[in-house]
């Protein structure tokens, strides 16, 4: 199977220069996509002072609820449609993985900046014709990898910088959370199956399908890429190693009986100078969840969604006693702070003003996914991948 070139998905982010158009004082969307993530972001980007005037859904009852949020915005069904309104300075993308390509490319394609939800692509051969697509443009394109605009990942950043960590030899992160296959019971309101399907093979309705689309691979990358590009994008991010080399993935469907994607696994990364690990278990909730690790020689970052905590490196362990690990337990810094979406909504909409680059450009989605991607073909194919040249071999 050939993929994109490596080249494209290594993440450099290209400063732009200034628009000739400048977005207004309160800038008008359309939001495609009104699920929970869509009505979640239409809410923040309305707080932080833009202006929804389209709504657009293939299931009703989601339409009508982002119409509750947005009173005054025109509803369709057809998100072509919606970007043929007038008026738009931007557009929210909050659909299944597997329309983010083509719904994106017809939104550039109509003038818009956009806001993209993660994970930016269903392939790594998307990745690149995303990238290619928008910087054929001058458009403000942001992926919703919100911690690339917080605060406090900045502040755990500076910790390695700083060289507290010394050198950093394996990275551990994981995602928990004990859910369960949703009954199976028809749905509730009108549902466009043919408009959902989209791009996607032809298939009989199925109310399983549609509501956990993220478990079958003709619509998303699983979990892996759900969750994944989060935690592989911080690890890119802090070590500024770009994507993996190689990477392995095993891993079962444990509770969500029926899907294709494995809601339970381990997968293994090999980068240069580090090894990444990144484990899921949607069926237990013991430090639910997620959190990253990076082990270093001389102490050990530890992030989860209440903050980051570092913890100094222990002596020659055959020095260690009771009453040294007693005495030093105890984190030596410990920041409590939460990741916000609302600081990355900010960001995008202040890059809409300045039309400078925004923190999580195209070439940073590209890279964040890529290494998830590069697990979920090592588990299908059932052996270790490695990105070489222009393609994946298999070994």
């Amino acid at each position: 199977m050939k993929t994109a070139r490596r080249d494209f998905l290594k993440a450099a982010p290209l400063i732009l220069p200034a628009a000739a158009r400048g977005a207004n004082d309160r800038p008008a969307y359309g939001l495609i996509g009104s699920g929970n993530r869509g009505r979640f972001l239409n809410r923040l980007c309305q707080k932080n002072g833009a202006q929804c005037v389209a709504v657009c859904d293939v299931y009703e009852p989601n339409l009508q609820l982002g119409l509750k949020d947005s009173p005054s915005a025109k509803g369709y069904i057809d998100f072509k449609e919606l970007l043929a309104q007038k008026g738009m300075d931007f557009v929210i993308i909050a659909t299944p993985d597997h329309h983010h390509c083509p719904q994106l490319l017809d939104a550039l394609a109509a003038g818009k900046d956009v806001f993209l939800e993660k994970p930016m692509s269903h392939s790594l051969e998307e990745s690149a014709r995303m990238v290619a697509a928008v910087r054929k443009t001058q458009h403000i394109v942001q992926v919703g990898m919100h911690r690339r605009s917080s605060p406090a990942m900045f502040q755990a950043k500076k910790v390695i910088e700083d060289g507290a960590l010394g050198r950093i030899t394996m990275i551990r992160t994981q995602w928990k959370g004990n859910y369960g296959r949703p009954p199976d019971v028809p749905l509730e309101g009108k549902l466009d199956w043919e408009r959902f399907l989209g791009p996607a093979p032809r298939r009989p309705l199925d109310p399983f399908r549609f509501r956990r689309w993220r478990s079958f691979w003709d619509y998303a990358g699983g979990n892996t890429t759900d969750q994944g590009t989060h935690l592989m994008d911080v690890i890119q991010w802090f070590t500024g190693s770009g994507t993996p080399r190689a990477a392995v993935m095993i891993g079962q469907v444990a509770k969500m009986v029926g899907s294709e994607a494995p809601d339970a696994f381990c997968a293994v990364f090999e980068y240069p100078n580090f090894v990444a690990t990144f484990t899921l278990n949607y069926s237990n909730d013991y430090q639910t969840h997620w959190s990253l690790e990076f082990q270093g020689d001389r102490a050990t970052l530890v992030i989860d969604d209440q903050g980051f905590s570092v913890y100094e490196e222990p002596p020659m362990r055959a020095l260690i006693t009771r009453a040294w690990w007693n005495e030093h337990s105890k984190p030596v810094l410990q920041v409590a702070a939460r990741v916000i979406d609302e600081d990355h909504v900010k960001n995008f909409l202040e890059c809409l003003r300045s039309r400078q680059e925004p923190t999580a450009p195209v070439e940073i989605g590209a890279s964040a996914v890529a290494a998830p991607h590069l697990a979920n073909i090592a588990w299908r194919r059932g052996a270790w991948v490695r990105l070489a040249g222009d393609g994946v071999t298999t070994s």
